[in-house]
């Protein structure tokens, strides 16, 4: 067995609260620089990677005193906002040393539960990526409610890896990895080195809670890893501690477990656009916009629409019909209904002159839509 990070292009990288704070002890900043020269050696073999890190609150913690995470919602946004501070910059400096830049990104449900904002989001950690930033992203827990909290940032990397269509969520612990058993009280427990992600075996082996210090544990790294492989994304489950754990799993060596996706990432994401029962609109496309899409594999520019019906909102997914009144394919749309009734048949370019603004070039871009 090898593992799937050889070969991904685009990974996302989760560090508990346990590693970057040394069991809440404080930040430590030795572990911190050691994931950072390891991630800067992935970039180099051409890979993205986007860092999903758990540390405000126990580091917020530490400098307030407190040895128990606390219960009240407001002790816990006044930790985070305390414990942010240090954590950005230890992450800034340390990646610094490697001439690599970094972003601060803080996410709650919210954000990725609206479909504009979601989109927003989305667009900002691609265009980080494509600048050679490493996006340095925490759950905001500065102004997190319970009505809207992730509950653990292995379901907030699972999330991003979903937002950004990763290949590859690697959620390092302070375990080896998934065991059959408890291996602190069943002698016989023996490490799971590769299964389904959505075996649901795999739940009743990932007993136990979070630490003191995270909110985590093995069960919420299923179920992050189950809802990763919606999106067509393997999850690797590993100890952070193990020496160069991500340049060995980026040369195939098999560390920890890996939980694969038996749906392909483009294969997940299309399936989810044409199994949409109801649709908020449509476009009607001219004979050469029906040519791009089908034939060539094409985006849906703005000039080759005739006409928009129904009232749509950015994010939604609309259907393609041609001037026959056959549906062709249906996608994302990166424009309202209103939006996209100013733009209509106009090129490109001019879009910015008519809005004010460009979103995007295409209407639907073609990793976005597919043919019916």
């Amino acid at each position: 067995m090898r593992s799937v990070v050889e070969n991904a292009k685009r990974l996302v990288v989760k560090v508990g609260s346990s590693l970057v704070t040394d069991d809440g002890r404080g930040l430590d900043r030795a572990a911190i620089g050691r994931w950072a020269a390891q991630i800067a050696a992935l970039r180099r073999s051409g890979k993205d990677v986007v860092l999903v890190s758990s540390g405000a609150i126990a580091e917020g913690m530490q400098r307030l005193g407190w040895t128990q995470r606390p219960r009240e919602i407001h002790e816990l946004q006044a930790a985070a906002a305390v414990g942010q501070m240090g954590l950005v910059q230890v992450y800034e400096s340390c990646f610094a040393a490697h001439d690599i830049r970094t972003a601060q990104i803080l996410l709650t449900h919210a954000d990725l539960a609206d479909r504009e904002r979601y989109l927003n989001a989305r667009s900002t950690l691609t265009t980080l990526l494509r600048l050679g930033v490493v996006p340095i992203i925490n759950e905001n827990d500065t102004v997190v409610t319970d009505e809207i909290r992730f509950g653990d940032n292995d379901t907030l990397g699972a999330l991003v890896a979903n937002l950004i269509e990763g290949d590859v969520l690697v959620i390092l612990t302070d375990q080896t990895g998934l065991y059959t058993a408890d291996p602190r009280k069943d002698a016989h427990a023996t490490l799971v080195r590769e299964a389904d992600a959505g075996d649901p075996a795999l739940e009743a082996m990932a007993g136990g809670t979070g630490s003191h210090i995270g909110r985590g544990g093995m069960l919420t790294k299923i179920l992050a890893a189950k809802r990763a492989a919606h999106g067509g994304a393997t999850t690797v489950i590993a100890s952070g501690r193990e020496p160069d754990v991500l340049p060995r799993l980026a040369a195939g060596e098999a560390v920890g477990t890996q939980l694969v996706a038996r749906t392909a990432r483009l294969a997940a994401r299309k399936q989810w656009m044409a199994d949409h029962l109801q649709l908020r609109g449509h476009v009607v496309i001219d004979a050469g916009a029906c040519r791009k899409l089908v034939e060539e594999g094409k985006s849906l520019l703005p000039i080759g629409v005739v006409s928009v019906q129904g009232s749509f909102g950015r994010g939604d997914v609309i259907a393609c019909i041609d001037e026959q009144g056959r549906e062709l394919a249906r996608g994302i749309t990166h424009y309202s209904s209103q939006e996209a009734q100013r733009i209509l048949r106009h090129p490109s370019q001019e879009i910015e002159a008519l809005l004010g603004y460009m979103l995007e070039p295409e209407l639907i871009h073609r990793d976005n839509l597919v043919v019916v």
